[in-house]
């Protein structure tokens, strides 16, 4: 989710004003991409150019991953520079004006910051050139000076006047280029240039004896990477990895488990820009598996599928009570496990199931929580997760298809939840569904359900045993050919035109990933992690459900404001270690942190789905991301759940497995009827007491504690059917 405000044309308006205009298309226009306000869109030739570039951009993924493999970190030091490049090109340092502000010339201050930032950068770029092209590199052993001044300074003091002067230069129009981020993507390049072409020495001194330009091209590189991140993601995730490189060199002056000895400044960062972290597991992740479904998923938007997904969930549940809310759900699990964000999956679906679940009744707080809680649940949902299921399979050295199948029935427990919390609102309230006058046919988009070919492709081909990358590119064609079936038609030029909202849409997870990598580094560097660890052994006493509990507070507070991607990697970095030492299995520790990892969009006080949907419905904030919990309470118990039933990641016989998913889906049921305090009729607050712990004794999963759980089921209904009540009781008592 951009740190700006969210601008579509998609965004729909207020409940009184929404309108249905074409029912057999209700869904028109949902995944259109979404311009933020920060975000340039640019016409005539200068829209051409950086269209082709970004075109090219997406192009160089994809042909490398599947016919010409590249040396790793010339890959993933492509992957990141020109990823950096492309993104200061595209996003502002601020809000752009709703007005747009006419053409102006450049202040005294601008120019005094400019003129030399520009000098230097095109030293340093001019001086790495060279030194390639001639073979004269910083070999190592070389003398100190060697580049130092014609490379090293003029790099990093052109970088920091060009930040600055992109920090006090006003915003124009978005159609035109700022000259300080010209330079910047210019820098991002030059540091890129260095790396790769140092690669070979790099990979031996980085860690032992680096050279000052090291230093010097890593500092840069680490300001470009945070600066498009306070761009594309919010501050928040800058000031953890603010606090981490502080961390760096304070270690010596910490008590206790953050104690460490300290490290040369040349030697820190050369280190934070080599494999060990910002090239390492988050930028293999986002340069390969992230590309790839960010692709995918342009495919589909650019195929118009994405809408028929949006469609089909509103002739299948649109009529139900409280239709679209039930809507919410289907179709944030269908666009959300694509989708690399939850608020960006708010976004895209929100638009329109916000106002239209405020049209049956809804509220404008519910209904924005109903979306945040539902798109948040995407990024659990198999077989794609966000991405999610790359990066564990990546940490853990499990099968990703072993990931994916213990992710079925924790992300369908999550789903019921929230399909049961929203039917019960319907229930409490009264409300109806739309109108089937207003909804597509179910017949019609029954028979086009061969759009759905690209996903069950992608399916089929991982269990089929193709690798990630040849699934991901057989569903791609899927979706270009099953559009040959439909108006939208999928021809050279929309696959073109695929590719370069591929490259767009990509820019924030390339910037998080490699954010989150300068985490790993310092975690890798000063081996807070295994410190951590045995610090939460210690305070858990050898007690699982303690350290649990510590898990899921720090995979929350890491997670405020972070996209799952970076959260998820950050968490396992810090945690799973510790987990794993108490005895716990690797993909249960994993999937329990990934969990948290994911929920914390929806927790308060930072939570970036709940603000999302809250800024479409125009409800409070807070009081949202507080209801959006709620909603979502389901996923803060699951992970406990397969915990202690293994059964619930398919970890059983067959038997065990169906046994677990009924008992836990039924405590679910329970679970929501006493949040939302209908059961079979509105129940009074004792109640609702029984009602939650009957569903804590479904959960648990063992035999004693089911029968416990349906016994207390067995006495709400009773109390309810006035089978039982205080009077016949009493009687029963003398």
């Amino acid at each position: 989710m951009n740190s700006q405000a969210p601008q579509s044309a998609n965004t729909a308006g207020p409940a009184s004003d929404f309108e249905i205009r074409d029912k057999d298309n209700i869904a028109a226009g949902v995944d259109a991409e979404v311009v933020v306000a920060n975000q340039r869109v640019f016409t005539g030739k200068l829209a051409w150019v950086f269209a082709a570039l970004c075109i090219l951009y997406t192009a160089f993924h994809i042909g490398v991953m599947n016919f010409y493999p590249l040396e790793t970190w010339v890959f993933r030091l492509t992957h990141v520079a020109t990823g950096l490049a492309l993104g200061f090109i595209y996003f502002s340092g601020r809000a752009f004006p709703a007005e747009p502000a006419g053409k102006k010339a450049l202040s005294p201050l601008e120019w005094a910051l400019l003129l030399p930032a520009a000098v230097m950068i095109l030293i340093a770029l001019g001086q790495i050139m060279l030194a390639i092209t001639s073979g004269e590199l910083v070999k190592t052993g070389a003398p100190k000076e060697a580049m130092l001044w014609t490379f090293g300074y003029p790099l990093l003091g052109g970088t920091t006047l060009a930040l600055i002067a992109s920090w006090v230069s006003p915003t124009h129009a978005r159609d035109r280029v700022a000259l300080p981020d010209v330079l910047m993507a210019v820098a991002a390049i030059t540091v890129g240039a260095y790396i790769i072409s140092h690669a070979e020495f790099l990979r031996i001194r980085a860690q032992v004896f680096p050279h000052f330009n090291d230093m010097f091209a890593s500092i840069a590189g680490i300001l470009l990477i945070l600066e498009m991140t306070r761009r594309l993601a919010g501050l928040a995730l800058v000031a953890i990895v603010s606090v981490f490189i502080l961390y760096g060199f304070v270690g010596p002056w910490l008590p206790g488990v953050l104690e460490h000895k300290g490290y040369a400044p040349a030697r820190f960062f050369a280190f934070i820009y080599t494999d060990n972290g910002i090239l390492g597991p988050t930028t293999a992740i986002s340069s390969t598996y992230i590309i790839l479904f960010i692709t995918f998923a342009a495919f589909l938007q650019a195929s118009r599928v994405g809408e028929y997904f949006v469609n089909f969930a509103f002739a299948a549940a649109g009529g139900a009570r409280g239709g679209p809310a039930k809507v919410a759900v289907f179709s944030s699990a269908l666009m959300g496990t694509i989708n690399g964000t939850s608020a960006g999956n708010v976004v895209s679906t929100g638009s329109l199931t916000i106002p239209l679940m405020k049209r049956v009744g809804y509220t404008p707080q519910t209904a924005a929580s109903v979306e945040a809680a539902a798109s948040s649940g995407g990024q659990i949902l198999p077989p794609i997760m966000g991405a999610g299921a790359f990066i564990m399979a990546e940490i853990t050295g499990i099968a990703y298809s072993d990931i994916v199948i213990a992710a079925i029935i924790p992300a369908a427990l999550y789903f019921l939840s929230i399909y049961f919390m929203v039917d019960k609102e319907a229930l409490k309230k009264g409300m109806r569904g739309l109108p089937r006058e207003d909804l597509p046919e179910f017949g019609k988009l029954a028979r086009q359900a061969f759009l759905f070919i690209p996903i069950f492709t992608l399916i089929g081909a991982l269990f089929m045993g193709y690798s990630v990358i040849r699934a991901g590119t057989l569903a791609m064609a899927a979706a270009a050919v099953v559009s040959w079936f439909t108006p939208f038609r999928m021809g050279v030029k929309e696959i073109l035109y695929a590719f370069e909202i591929a490259a767009r849409m990509s820019l924030q997870l390339v910037a998080v990933c490699a954010a989150a990598g300068v985490i790993v580094g310092v975690i890798a560097l000063t081996g807070i992690g295994t410190r951590f660890s045995s610090m939460l052994l210690e305070l858990a006493g050898q007690s699982q459900l303690v350290a649990l509990f510590f898990a899921m507070c720090v995979s929350i507070i890491l997670g405020m404001g972070m996209p799952t991607t970076a959260a998820y990697a950050v968490a396992a970095s810090v945690i799973a270690p510790g987990l794993i030492q108490l005895g716990i299995e690797p993909l249960t520790a994993h999937f329990f942190i990934f969990y948290y990892a994911v929920m914390s969009a929806i927790t308060p006080p930072v939570a970036l789905a709940a603000y999302a949907g809250a800024a479409i419905a125009q409800s409070d904030p807070m009081k949202t991301s507080v209801e959006s919990f709620k909603f979502g309470l389901a996923a803060f118990v699951v992970p406990f759940m397969f915990f202690y039933a293994a059964p619930l990641l398919m970890q059983g016989a067959w038997y065990e497995n169906l046994h677990a998913f009924v008992t836990a889906a039924f405590g679910i049921y329970l679970l929501a009827s006493g949040i939302q305090g209908w059961f079979f009729g509105l129940v009074n607050l004792a109640l609702r007491v029984v009602l939650i712990l009957a569903a804590l004794a479904m959960i648990a999963g063992g035999l004693a504690s089911d029968l416990i759980g349906l016994a207390a089921a067995g006495v709400v209904f009773a109390f309810q059917r006035k089978f039982v009540n205080p009077a016949n009781t009493a009687k029963g008592l003398d």
